[in-house]
């Protein structure tokens, strides 16, 4: 049986190539820590770290390699970003589309107030409602660049503009973008982006971060103090970056793989890689359009839309049916609500979920119709 994997949304496969190689060196080669040895395979290693962070502003348009944060996931990134920023009687706006990686952080945070801009039953941000929910203690403004359910990509260039003319914090949860297409924090007016290693930048698990301006680097707290390898003679954190939010062990092995996969990634060009991922939805979309039997949720073009395509299999149970894929056609898929209940909720999708199936750098067409050709049979056996 072959094997086809549709799951890019969770976390890319295969990685960018060279990208196992570089682990696998700093493993078995170097090996030893940053900021905290006066050897030469430390200071290698600490020149790779800070070439990453160069290489991120690279792909983000962004100047300042000493704000551009490690972590291990996106998650940990918007919960140092949200709990960092936000105080008491604080107001901040979200789009009904995000992961519980924004919503589960906010709705710790009992005394700061929220609102939640609907969008349309395919995902689609008014501009007008963002603005009419501005408040006077309106701090901030967090959103998805694109829906991990549906893929609709959110208008955050007119988003970053409200944020300009209304004085207020813009960040930005790159998860399901960074890496397939082209993200100018300048462009988008964006203060903070978070961003994970795994996904479209197609490097390892475990590796992530975020980019911040000196604007909201001044209003954040730490969430996490400790041994940075600088000022050692201190109990107290240094408020320098990006010691500031860099405390521990950083994930070495996963900094190097990521350091592959952004090498590959702007040599192959994001306007490429995007030009070529468009190709793939828009093949994937149209052999969808004359199967009976299911609902494809979502915009039905590939204008403004990621590789993310979610279908609810009317007749059946979603999550059956994901695991038929898997046992009868090789077809890996993710079904069921994927963290996201509110853009569930929001795509008239909650509870039963939906079959989701994300494209990737390395789909293939011939992958695309065999899916098509599998869909086809499930749907209407």
């Amino acid at each position: 049986m072959r094997y086809v994997y549709m799951d890019n949304g969770a976390t890319s496969f295969p990685k960018a190539p060279g990208v196992a190689e570089s682990m696998a060196d700093y493993i078995l080669n170097v090996g030893t820590n940053v900021n905290r040895g006066a050897y030469s395979s430390s200071y290698k290693a600490e020149n790779i770290v800070y070439e990453t962070r160069e290489l991120l502003c690279k792909l983000f348009r962004f100047n300042k390699p000493e704000n551009v944060i490690f972590t291990k996931n996106i998650t940990e990134s918007m919960n140092v970003l949200i709990k960092g920023l936000l105080k008491e009687k604080d107001h901040v706006i979200v789009s009904s589309m995000e992961h519980n990686a924004v919503m589960r952080p906010l709705n710790s945070l009992n005394k700061v107030e929220y609102t939640k801009v609907l969008c349309s039953k395919t995902g689609v941000l008014s501009i007008e409602d963002v603005e009419n929910s501005i408040k006077p203690n309106t701090k901030a403004i967090i959103m998805t660049h694109a829906s991990n359910v549906c893929g609709t990509i959110l208008d955050l260039e007119k988003v970053g503009q409200l944020c300009k003319k209304h004085n207020l914090f813009f960040i930005i949860d790159s998860a399901q973008t960074a890496g397939s297409i082209d993200i100018d924090i300048n462009k988008l007016n964006a203060d903070a982006i978070g961003f994970t290693g795994h996904k479209s930048l197609l490097g390892p698990q475990g590796i992530g971060g975020f980019i911040v301006n000196d604007g909201i680097n001044n209003e954040m707290t730490t969430l996490i103090e400790g041994g940075t390898g600088s000022l050692s003679d201190k109990e107290i954190q240094p408020d320098y970056m990006p010691d500031k939010y860099e405390s521990g062990t950083l994930n070495i092995p996963g900094i190097y793989g990521l350091n592959a996969s952004l090498k590959y990634l702007l040599n192959q060009g994001i306007k490429d890689i995007r030009d070529n991922e468009i190709n793939l939805i828009n093949r994937f979309l149209e052999g969808l359009l004359n199967i009976k039997n299911i609902e494809l949720i979502g915009k039905k073009t590939a204008t403004d839309r990621t590789g993310i395509v979610s279908i609810d299999f009317i007749h059946n149970d979603n999550g059956l049916v994901a695991h038929e894929f898997s046992k009868d056609y090789g077809i890996m898929t993710r079904s069921g609500l994927h963290c996201a209940p509110s853009a569930h909720k929001t795509l008239g999708t909650f509870p039963r979920g939906t079959v989701r199936f994300s494209l990737g750098h390395f789909t293939t067409i011939e992958e695309i119709d065999y899916a098509i050709e599998c869909i086809n049979k499930i749907a209407n056996k």
